[in-house]
């Protein structure tokens, strides 16, 4: 009887232990997880950066597109008839459209009867330096990501809004 009171109270001490062990790292990880994880709702939404021309929004989920290396993963929202002008990137571009349609042509001139409709749930990725050109119909909002840095190069310079 003794063996099987301390037997007892010895399980009952571990289970104790690794719950409090739980608890802790479910903590941890609860607090890691709130600080990238998004609701629609609690996206961080700003400016998009002046590479773009204004009335898109702009929110970086994870990582630093600017940083010299490292994963990023950013939303654009657009306004309809959102137009993003002929441009290229050093590194490949991962584009997942998560609502409306993202029309995307390719090319040195922007030609909205050459684009190609990818509607919500469409991804696409583009090799590096691919000259390509983009368009929102509806509020559209994409998601980007790769390897930083995010670099935008402008086939046109006087189309780029930064330098002016």
């Amino acid at each position: 009887m003794k063996r099987y009171l301390i037997f007892s109270l010895v399980v009952a001490g571990l289970f104790a232990a690794a719950g409090q062990h739980l608890r802790s790292v479910s903590a941890a990880h609860g607090q890691h997880h709130e600080k990238h994880a998004f609701t629609p709702d609690t996206i961080p939404w700003g400016p998009a950066p002046p590479v773009v021309h204004p009335g898109a929004q702009f929110a970086v989920l994870e990582g630093d597109p600017t940083a010299s290396s490292g994963d990023y993963t950013v939303r654009l929202k657009m306004p309809n008839g959102y137009r993003i002008s002929p441009h290229w990137h050093p590194l490949r571009e991962n584009v997942t459209v998560i609502s409306g349609t993202f029309r995307v042509g390719v090319g040195d001139e922007f030609e909205a009867d050459k684009t190609r409709a990818f509607t919500a749930g469409s991804f696409a990725c583009l090799d590096p330096d691919t000259h390509h050109f983009a368009m929102a119909c509806g509020e559209t909002i994409v998601q980007v990501h790769g390897q930083a840095p995010f670099q935008f190069n402008y086939v046109n310079p006087n189309d780029d809004p930064s330098r002016k």
